[in-house]
């Protein structure tokens, strides 16, 4: 095998259940309670940081229950995903719950199962929450998302805490919206929420961060406003070229930015919405070679996985580790991995350098556990990918 990421199961019988159901995706635990483990280390004395995991990232069942049982709380971005921490085990209290249009259903769902936090988007969604929490006799707990204005320096699809972005609220509109929640009998205001983007490498843009936010602070602080908790979102970034390598972040590095930049008031907590850094490394897509195609000018290999079984490529532009894991010998050829979807974005990746492949070769692409499985799509009439464990093998 390539690596130790497969231990746990043979390139036979890969091919034997890639043959059965076609692609699907293999989930190697280990690697992701190693991640786990390695949070908890970097949190260990930091008894006043939170992490919640981003469920958008990977809702597979079998993971969110991994990820509940090692004490994260949940981040979600709809009443959907709400439901999927509920059944995973999250407590309430534990989950916050973002998004821009959260619908009336959405909203009294998440009151009636008493959520420990909604980060608010817009003026008129705090009134809804409000005349919600009025009917439902309770006081819905919020945090206002801030556009802080920072520049994350990563893709412009995935980066969101610029004015021009949909998410949030101005740093202008922050007061009138404290105001204004003042004088709500179903509202209490108990924080500011930031997210900046995702797939963040640079970490000296979290340091930018914490600036903004003590800034924002004072200017709460001067007008007679406190927040109980700072939540500073996500988007930490993973190794997508060397995925054996650096299977898991530095998050010490990235937690002592915030321990050591942000100006926290006494008793002042900290929330985290962490997803791809937790899950992106321990899937993997496994396909198979339908398809040699000897072009004028290149080489396609076709597999039978497109942009249904992972959009990223397509979508962002963004090219994942692949391997071929039936090549034998020294060989090797440049192709451009296309899958079969009738669609000319369907493309994984452009003069990618492979060992020689023949029809039937096993080829992964790997840190695909993130935005990978959650995303699939059953276009073109396809079947939703199965999924496979580690754990199943042992």
């Amino acid at each position: 095998m390539a690596n130790n990421f497969y231990k746990d199961i043979t390139t036979d019988q890969l091919c034997e259940i890639e043959r059965k159901v076609g692609p699907f995706y293999y989930y190697n635990t280990s690697v992701l309670l190693e991640t786990l483990q390695s949070i908890q280390q970097a949190t260990a004395e930091l008894p006043h940081f939170h992490v919640h995991y981003a469920v958008k990232a990977n809702a597979n069942p079998k993971l969110l229950n991994l990820i509940c049982e090692a004490s994260l709380g949940a981040d979600c971005v709809s009443g959907g995903e709400v439901k999927a921490a509920l059944d995973a085990g999250f407590s309430p209290g534990s989950i916050v719950f973002a998004g821009v249009g959260k619908s009336d259903r959405e909203i009294t769902f998440a009151l009636e199962n008493g959520i420990h936090c909604f980060n608010v988007e817009s003026i008129p969604e705090l009134e809804v929450i409000n005349e919600h929490a009025e009917r439902l006799n309770t006081t819905a707990h919020v945090a206002f998302r801030i556009n802080p204005n920072v520049d994350a320096h990563t893709h412009e699809k995935i980066t969101t805490g610029l004015n021009e972005n949909k998410f949030g609220l101005a740093m202008e509109d922050m007061i009138p919206a404290m105001r204004l929640a003042s004088e709500l009998e179903n509202i209490e205001v108990i924080g500011l929420h930031f997210h900046i983007g995702s797939q963040i490498l640079d970490l000296e843009v979290y340091k930018a961060l914490c600036h903004r936010i003590n800034e924002l602070q004072l200017l709460l602080e001067a007008e007679g406003f406190s927040a109980k908790s700072i939540n500073v979102g996500g988007g930490l970034g993973i190794d997508y070229v060397h995925p054996n390598e650096n299977p898991i972040p530095n998050f010490k590095k990235y937690f002592d930015i915030f321990k050591e930049n942000l100006a926290l008031r006494p008793g002042q907590q900290v929330h985290f919405e962490l997803g791809r850094s937790i899950v992106a490394q321990c899937g993997a897509l496994i396909c198979s070679v339908l398809y040699m195609k000897q072009g004028h000018t290149k080489n396609f290999l076709i597999v039978d996985a497109g942009f249904t079984e992972l959009i990223r490529p397509a979508m962002y532009g963004s090219v994942h580790y692949a391997e071929n894991l039936s090549a034998e010998g020294s060989n090797s050829q440049r192709y451009d991995i296309v899958g079969p979807i009738c669609e000319s974005s369907d493309v994984f990746a452009k003069n990618y350098h492979l060992p020689v492949s023949q029809r039937g070769d096993i080829i992964a692409f790997r840190s695909a556990g993130a935005y990978g499985e959650v995303m699939s799509s059953t276009y073109n009439c396809r079947t939703l990918p199965q999924s496979f464990f580690d754990t199943d093998f042992k």
